[in-house]
């Protein structure tokens, strides 16, 4: 055991030494976390401008005046509405004076009320933003609802109905109010929201590049003879290798947890119990490690090490999500559900969301089944660089 502890810690000085660990396992992903923060993670949050609609609409019009008015009404989107000349309106959107131009056709609201049909113009102005889409959105979604109410006359017109009765059925189904409403919701079980997602998955990322200092530096000391010298003195067999794991395993989960806690307080996001997470964070490095020997294994040179490494690292990463949300069915689910870093992700979003050990048996399952797979695998492969 003191062999073994000794091995360990001259290892991890050596990597603490060299500040590689630090640079690339939790300085460079915080870096990347917060500026992928301030790209990605506030879309939920974005702030509308100030608007001007240049409008075209009769008086006596009440549909036409109730189309237009609903613009004005919009919560968070603050529309200033100038009445003009149908003339005109072009003009102003293509001079920028307005963002949004709408031409209402005189009798529009006398031929919704007879259920015909009738067209109402938009032209977006020169300049126009995300304001303008959702105008465009309000302005479809009304006269989608008033289109309802042609809709309802000519069909009570189909079934014989009195003339008479016609402009009352299509106002009463053109003004009546939406039969399925929404409300604003908290995230799913299993998600994270944009920042926590981006904390868990460049985590995830960076791990697999932390593990490697540790794992990856008996290509090195074989290559140096410091390997063989190790070799011949009187240890147990396999105790170098067993340190060169615990030593990457350290590394691991340090750096993780570290990545975590950096994410929770700088961008405010929240895992859930700090026992599932350890729990987690002990699960995920352990499949990392054991992927890291299979690479050791394989690879005949250090520079070969640290390309696969590399390959793997950021295939695995992107799969779990470490940019962007990746989904995908069948077959390709199935695959995807076998990645360890998608696996730690799922979980962590379980966590988030106050699930316990129970609650993450299934992507804890993934992780050591991975580990213990690929450790077996490691000793199966033939040593590339001993053959070499």
């Amino acid at each position: 055991m003191r062999q073994l502890l000794t091995i360990v810690g001259n290892d991890l000085r050596q990597r603490v030494r060299d500040r590689s660990v630090l640079i690339f396992g939790i300085v460079v992903p915080v870096a990347l976390m917060f500026v992928m923060n301030l790209v990605f993670g506030d879309t939920d949050e974005v702030e509308l401008g100030d608007v001007t609609v240049a409008a075209s609409v009769a008086d006596d019009d009440e549909l036409g005046q109730a189309l237009v008015g609903t613009l004005t009404r919009i919560e968070g989107l603050d529309v200033t509405v100038d009445r003009v000349a149908a003339d005109e309106v072009r003009p102003r959107a293509e001079a920028g004076d307005a963002q949004l131009g709408i031409i209402v056709p005189t009798g529009f609201g006398d031929a919704v009320t007879r259920g015909e049909g009738a067209t109402v113009d938009l032209v977006e102005g020169d300049g126009a933003g995300l304001e303008t889409d959702v105008l465009v959105s309000v302005v479809r979604g009304v006269t989608e609802q008033m289109t309802a109410g042609t809709v309802a006359a000519g069909a009570a017109a189909a079934a014989g109905l009195p003339p008479e009765q016609l402009g009352a059925i299509a106002q009463q189904v053109a003004e009546a109010p939406p039969a399925v409403t929404t409300v604003e919701g908290t995230t799913a079980t299993e998600q994270l929201d944009a920042s926590a997602a981006l904390v868990a998955g460049q985590a995830g990322l960076f791990l697999l590049f932390t593990v490697g200092f540790g794992v990856l530096s008996l290509i090195n000391e074989r290559e140096q003879g410091t390997l063989a010298r190790l070799r011949s003195m009187p240890m147990r067999p396999g105790l170098i290798v067993t340190a060169k794991a615990l030593a990457g395993y350290v590394l691991g989960v340090v750096a993780t947890l570290v990545l975590l806690a950096a994410g929770t307080l700088l961008f405010d996001v929240d895992f859930g119990s700090p026992l599932v997470v350890l729990v987690l964070v002990l699960s995920v490095v352990a499949a990392a490690t054991s992927l890291t020997f299979v690479v050791v294994r394989v690879a005949r040179t250090s520079e070969q090490a640290g390309v696969a490494q590399s390959i793997i690292a950021v295939v695995l990463g992107m799969a779990g999500g470490a940019f962007f949300p990746v989904a995908a069915s069948g077959a390709a689910a199935g695959i995807l559900d076998l990645n360890p870093v998608a696996a730690f992700t799922r979980a962590l979003g379980v966590s988030a969301g106050g699930g316990g050990l129970g609650d993450v048996t299934g992507p804890l399952l993934t992780m050591l089944g991975f580990a213990v797979v690929l450790a077996v695998v490691s000793r199966l492969v033939p040593d590339r660089g001993v053959a070499a």
